[in-house]
């Protein structure tokens, strides 16, 4: 077994439970851990026996264009597309955190995560 990071993928989004959010969105980072059998991969050099990082990314990416009031919804999202996307996934660990939320502090994120 393997585990691929992606780490500090920072998007430009438009998620939160008041209306003010999903008009003038926000900022929010991505982390996720996935455990893969990496062993072919390793072997060949061959992206094909892979789990294609740019793939995944995209992934995220199509999901963070979608509005959400819940970022536990987002992150559900985003692991159901990877799981129906890649059948070589065994775990995944994925972190979600909006940046200077609304909550009437100065208050640097807020993150939920998610494990599947």
């Amino acid at each position: 077994m393997g585990v691929i990071k992606i780490e500090g993928m920072r998007f430009y989004a438009f998620h939160g439970h008041f209306e003010a959010e999903q008009i003038v969105g926000n900022e929010f980072l991505i982390d996720i851990k996935i455990n893969t059998d990496c062993t072919k991969a390793a072997e060949t050099d061959n992206l094909e026996n892979a789990l294609n990082y740019q793939s995944v990314y995209e992934i995220i990416q199509q999901q963070m264009d979608i509005k959400s009031k819940l970022l536990e919804n987002v992150a559900k999202r985003i692991l159901d597309a990877l799981y129906l996307e890649f059948s070589k996934i065994e775990k995944i660990k994925l972190k979600i955190s909006k940046l200077n939320p609304p909550m009437g502090g100065e208050i640097e994120k807020v993150s939920v995560t998610l494990s599947r």
